[in-house]
């Protein structure tokens, strides 16, 4: 369970996630962290945010966004807030570590998600960019869909292969997350 000052580490992206203030600090209103970037970080899929306003502050370095298909560069001391419901990426594409302040409100299960991936990531059942296999991706999807969706397919279609997947991860063995990711 993420609390104030835990590290989360992700062996395979190399990101780093300091927890400022987590859902349990703040009623659930906001989850606050420290993310440190990588150089030349691998860009993230797509995704976005159903019911969640993101916020980020460069405190050092630069950090690259794509929002709606258009790409920005974020500087130190710059900030960008991303309503619910907008498609964004972003990454580190400099020669040098890029740190953020990241608030996400409100926070949901967002903590939980970030914890779950870089387990995976961490206990090498991943690939090498830290993305899981399509069985595990469809199961932590469906269980953390109110906080973050890819933004490909369309939700539609991902509610109908997943619906038709899930079944199949469960049999092999798959879950959604695992408690050990959350200690």
């Amino acid at each position: 369970m993420a609390f104030a000052g835990k590290i989360i580490f992700n062996k395979k992206t190399g990101q780093l996630i300091k927890f400022i203030r987590t859902s349990d600090d703040t009623e659930g209103k906001l989850l606050e962290m420290s993310a440190s970037f990588p150089p030349q970080s691998f860009r993230p899929p797509m995704h976005y945010h159903p019911n969640q306003t993101e916020n980020f502050r460069v405190v050092s370095g630069s950090l690259t966004v794509n929002i709606d298909g258009e790409t920005i560069l974020l500087e130190q001391g710059e900030t960008l807030e991303i309503p619910p419901n907008v498609s964004h990426s972003m990454w580190n594409n400099s020669r040098s570590k890029t740190i953020a302040n990241w608030q996400i409100q409100p926070a949901l299960q967002t903590e939980y998600l970030l914890e779950t991936l870089t387990g995976l990531a961490n206990d090498n059942r991943t690939n090498s960019l830290g993305v899981p296999s399509l069985l595990q991706k469809v199961l932590t999807a469906r269980k953390y869909n109110a906080s973050l969706r890819l933004t490909s397919p369309a939700y539609f279609i991902q509610r109908i292969l997943f619906a038709i997947i899930t079944p199949i991860a469960i049999l092999s063995g798959y879950q959604a997350d695992d408690k050990k990711y959350f200690t």
